[in-house]
């Protein structure tokens, strides 16, 4: 019997329904907000609304317009926006304890033991599991400390176009410039190889960006210190929706046993259902030493990070990764129920046969459209990259598209090395009917746009 409501039950009714936008309350917020909040403030800039309810696969803004929603926090929302089975669980919880630190709870020893359940291949059983503070770049910084603690070295080693956080270590790992830029020396010894690309700026060859990790391990003039692990996105989200061959992570893999290294794969956005697998680990058979996760782990939106790694490098003692809030005990609850709902409903197989449809829309569009480059990704995680007439990165095209979608209301995202690739990470509940409807508005987008740039 599943639990809570079918999928179809989520959702608000009248999703697409929009009048103009920015309306006048959202107005009126973004105003406020621009001028009391931090300049950091990015998203609001490309989409300007303001939100007011959400449920399921779709958000309403202050103004009474109500979008289906494309983007689900960064990958965060997972089994969609409000689940009440996640909701009940949650706030039975709030009303009892919410602040543990590390105190066994059977919240946390539940989600735990889950965890292990649902690792990547021979993590299974033989994995543990570290808590620390409520963000994926926290995970990151303790995977870091893991490497070095267990193999004594301090080099680190990660790929062109990835995206790992942005605290010092993770930051350190994170390839964008754009993210480091007057922010002076982060850790040193940090080298960037060449991720496996079919995209035309960035394109480079499996065996070779396999032959220039080996090298920084076994060349004694590689110009750094042999890493103590390799970092990688199995796909990578802010790269591009950049699928890899198979054979690089089994690569990966060889590199990682001959040099006594450790593979540890950023789980954080793929994670919990996303690509139609618990983990995106599991499309390349391949088992990595230890993943990170975030985003849909607190089931609802709530801040938790985990680390799961083999139980052989569980060699740090008691404080070896800590953090003040890696007691969460509501975001454990959330995380325990999400795995259940998405169980329950089989939303693996539902990601994996609407993504492969929604994919197959793009490219029918693709095959008219010379500006779009590719369409990527597994399951409820696709790109699509465009370039103008030259074959040249179009990140102006994307943000027309983007701004088409919104007015027509999908709230979508951009992605990719020069921001020219259109990121779609619905929830995995949404339906049928709401795919197409949504392909249907990002399709007419394209078109429009790319009609217009001629």
């Amino acid at each position: 019997m599943p639990v809570g409501p079918s999928i179809e039950e989520l959702h608000f009714d009248d999703a697409p329904s929009v009048d103009s936008v920015p309306g006048p309350n959202s107005e009126r917020l973004l105003e406020r907000q621009q001028e009391i909040e931090s300049n950091a403030v990015a998203y609001p800039r490309r989409v300007p609304i303001a939100l007011d309810e959400a449920r399921g696969a779709t958000v309403r803004d202050v103004d009474g317009n109500t979008f289906l929603d494309f983007f689900a926090g960064i990958g965060v929302l997972n089994v969609g926006h409000s689940n009440p089975y996640v909701l009940e669980g949650v706030q039975e919880q709030i009303a009892t304890y919410t602040h543990t630190i590390d105190f066994p709870t059977e919240a946390r020893l539940d989600l735990i033991e889950r965890l292990r359940e649902i690792a990547p291949g021979g993590l299974q059983g033989n994995s543990n599991v570290v808590f620390g503070g409520p963000t994926g770049s926290d995970a990151i910084e303790g995977s870091i400390k893991l490497a070095k603690h267990n193999t004594g070295r301090h080099g680190l080693l990660a790929f062109e176009g990835s995206y790992h956080g942005t605290t010092a270590g993770a930051l350190s790992l994170t390839a964008g410039k754009a993210y480091k830029d007057g922010y002076g020396p982060l850790l040193p010894d940090v080298v960037h190889l060449p991720y496996p690309s079919a995209s035309d700026e960035t394109a480079v060859d499996c065996a070779d960006a396999l032959e220039a990790v080996k090298r920084k391990f076994e060349n004694p003039y590689g110009g750094h210190e042999t890493p103590a692990g390799i970092w990688l996105e199995a796909i990578q989200g802010e790269g591009g929706v950049v699928v890899p061959p198979a054979e690089f992570l089994r690569g990966l893999r060889d590199i990682a046993d001959d040099n006594s290294a450790l593979l540890i794969v950023d789980e954080i956005q793929t994670g919990i259902g996303r690509t139609g697998e618990w983990f995106a680990s599991d499309h390349f058979d391949v088992t990595p030493d230890a993943i990170t996760m975030a985003k849909a782990l607190g089931g609802t939106g709530l801040p938790i990070g985990a680390m799961l790694y083999h139980e052989k490098f569980d060699t740090w003692g008691p404080g070896g990764h800590v953090g003040t809030f890696r007691g969460n005990v509501p975001a454990m609850v959330g995380g325990i129920r999400a795995i259940e709902y998405i169980e329950s409903h089989d939303l693996l197989s539902h990601a994996t046969e609407l993504g492969a449809y929604l994919r197959d829309r793009f490219a029918e569009t693709a095959a008219t459209t010379p500006e779009i480059a590719a369409v990527r990704g597994k399951g409820l995680f696709i790109g699509i990259e465009f370039v103008d007439a030259d074959g040249r990165p179009d990140a102006d095209l994307v943000t027309e598209i983007q701004q088409r979608c919104y007015e027509n209301g999908v709230l979508v995202w951009n992605a990719g090395r020069y921001k020219n690739v259109l990121r779609l990470i619905p929830p995995l509940v949404l339906t049928e009917q709401q795919a197409e409807i949504g392909a249907d508005v990002i399709c007419r987008a394209i078109e429009t746009s790319t009609g217009d740039s001629k």
